[in-house]
């Protein structure tokens, strides 16, 4: 015979606890939910518009003056585009229900987005940084009036699109992916707009290149976190944030529980985190620990989805997953 309890609380969080009179409890929190990515198609939407004409005029004008910065910046951007929308469609994918065969839904569509626009940058900046090279050594006279304005442009239009982004970047992966994308950009274009200027009065041509190298190891290592990040998550690795060894010290220091096993704390998108774990547990503390734990834990650590098979120390000795070694 098996008692239900059932939680709602108004900021959408479901809490789902399963007790059983023999002993052996099975517990699953489920909240915590994000719903920043859903918030921001707006800010996709225009992003996705405003940058996808600046590509367009900044390509042609990168062709008529014979620009290689313009037309380096121009597929940086181009690139940054297709991370948008990537990022946006990872949104959305995020926000379908679950289903028989997607039992979590495709909310990790988001980490694999936040990997694929780590990715996208890097490539993209060491081709920017390859040409700077090449301009280095074979300089190719420009037209600096013209780099300056156009870059002056592309700083108004990135700007704004980070700006978009900006209330969300600390806490969605994704979010900060889009972030740092356009704050990339508008730097860059900053660089390119005050090299500009400078070849307009003075002539030197290295300046521009010297300037695009400068703005890439900036880029590299403002990336590098959100490529170690979103790595670990699509490895199912403890998220950003979360001390694995206070959440195993709290479970411990609950009443009654003798040992826990079997461990694991891992991200099921960018915005939210799962627990499983196995508690030996006096019998006569099972039930309170079902009901106060799956808040607890979302509380304390931000773990929206905890699941707890609760275990009599007689019945814990006995699993099959109480090893370390096995998964």
């Amino acid at each position: 015979m098996a008692e239900h309890d059932h939680h709602h609380d108004h900021d959408h969080d479901h809490e789902h606890e399963h007790g059983h009179h023999d002993h052996h409890g099975h517990s699953h929190g489920l909240g915590g939910h994000s719903h920043a990515p859903a918030s921001f198609g707006r800010a996709f939407v225009i992003g996705i518009g405003l940058n996808t004409t600046y590509v367009v005029i900044e390509a042609f004008w990168g062709l008529a003056v014979h620009s290689t910065a313009l037309l380096a910046d121009a597929s940086h951007n181009l690139g940054d585009v297709l991370g948008l929308a990537g990022a946006w469609l990872a949104s959305w994918l995020s926000q379908r229900v679950p289903n028989t065969s997607y039992t979590y839904g495709l909310r990790r569509s988001s980490i694999l987005a936040a990997l694929a626009n780590a990715i996208i940058l890097l490539i993209v900046t060491g081709g920017i940084a390859w040409e700077a090279i090449q301009r280095l050594i074979h300089p190719v006279p420009t037209g600096g009036r013209v780099i300056m304005l156009v870059a002056i442009a592309g700083v108004f239009v990135n700007g704004v699109t980070a700006w978009l982004f900006m209330s969300g970047r600390k806490g969605d992966l994704n979010i900060r992916a889009a972030f740092l994308h356009m704050a990339a950009d508008a730097s860059l274009a900053l660089g390119v707009a005050i090299a500009g200027a400078i070849i307009m009065t003075t002539g030197w041509v290295r300046l521009d290149p010297t300037v695009s190298l400068g703005i890439s190891i900036v880029i590299v290592i403002g990336t590098w976190s959100l490529l170690r990040d979103s790595v670990a998550l699509a490895l199912d690795g403890v998220p950003r944030g979360i001390d694995q060894r206070a959440v195993e010290a709290y479970l411990r220091a609950l009443p009654g529980v003798s040992d826990i096993h079997d461990l694991h704390i891992w991200g099921l998108s960018t915005t939210e985190t799962a627990l499983t774990v196995h508690l030996a547990c006096d019998a006569a503390e099972i039930d309170a620990t079902l009901e106060r734990l799956p808040g607890e834990v979302r509380k304390r650590f931000g773990i929206g989805h905890a699941t707890v098979q609760m275990e009599t120390p007689e019945t814990a000795e006995r699993c099959e997953l109480r090893s370390a070694d096995v998964v």
